[in-house]
């Protein structure tokens, strides 16, 4: 079974492009902008790991759920999965965040564009 947490990051990755795709929260609304955001965090949060690594901070932790292929030495392959789905729910969770509040701005709004309740 060492390959169950990389399956179940990309079911997790693959869930996250569904919601996004069907709300068109982040790369269905903007293809280009939405890729250059998604590579710039998951090349930063790489390099940090990278970082952490080579200061002797982060290590690679020995389980039997994954495949044991490494990108560099105590890095991996499923770092790399991890990493695509925290910035990818951190950016379909912030447009959901946005889109929800401005829903309530405009409910807010409605009534007193109308000329409120008192009429």
């Amino acid at each position: 079974m060492p390959i169950v947490y990389l399956v179940a990051l990309a079911v997790a990755l693959t869930g996250m492009v569904m919601l996004d795709r069907r709300f068109r929260l982040f790369l269905w609304r903007d293809v280009r902008r939405a890729t250059i955001v998604l590579v710039a965090g998951v090349v930063f949060f790489l390099v940090w790991d990278l970082a952490g690594i080579g200061l002797g901070i982060f290590f690679r932790g020995e389980t039997s759920f994954m495949t044991g292929i490494q990108l560099a030495p105590e890095l991996p392959l499923e770092e790399l999965f991890f990493l695509t789905l925290l910035c990818y729910l951190t950016m379909n969770a912030y447009a959901a965040a946005g889109m929800a509040l401005n829903g309530l701005r405009g409910r807010s709004a409605r009534p007193a564009a109308r000329g409120g309740v008192g009429r």
